[in-house]
């Protein structure tokens, strides 16, 4: 039986690259919600203030070129980058920029829906790889980046 993730570490030889995946994205995922807001105020002014009117399509927007941007550079977004977690596809290579636009997009989808969001949770806390539905359903996994040496 061939594996699908052959290219990602094996969970079970290789678990310490999948430990506290699941408390670090969610700490990442607090910093870069912060950060999101934050430029989006920022670009408030260069709206003459009519972003007030529709603040939250203007942070969805910000929110994923931000995502998609940061993923794209250097597979993981800046609040990843502090809690040392990057993505991988399953044959193991960073994120291109298609790769990030598909994994921002369904990340966004599923975060908007109450039972995709939930099933993240749970196949994140539960899975071998941590992975969330839309890291399954790509290929992908978060994993602990290595130290530099």
């Amino acid at each position: 039986m061939s594996d699908i993730f052959w290219g990602l570490p094996d969970p079970d030889l290789h678990e310490d690259f999948y430990a506290d995946v699941p408390v670090k994205r969610l700490i990442a995922w607090v910093i870069d919600t912060l950060l999101i807001l934050l430029l989006t105020v920022l670009v408030l002014p260069f709206t003459a203030f009519t972003g007030l009117f529709y603040f939250p399509l203007l942070a969805t927007v910000i929110g994923f070129v931000y995502r998609t941007v940061t993923l794209a550079g250097g597979s993981a977004t800046l609040g990843m980058r502090l809690v040392a977690i990057e993505f991988r596809r399953a044959n193991g290579q960073r994120f291109d920029v298609v790769t990030a636009a598909m994994h921002t997009l369904l990340f966004s989808v599923f975060f908007s829906f109450l039972l995709p969001q939930a099933a993240s949770i749970i196949l994140m806390l539960t899975g071998p790889r941590r992975q969330a539905l839309h890291d399954l359903l790509l290929g992908t996994a978060a994993i602990n980046r290595a130290a530099a040496s």
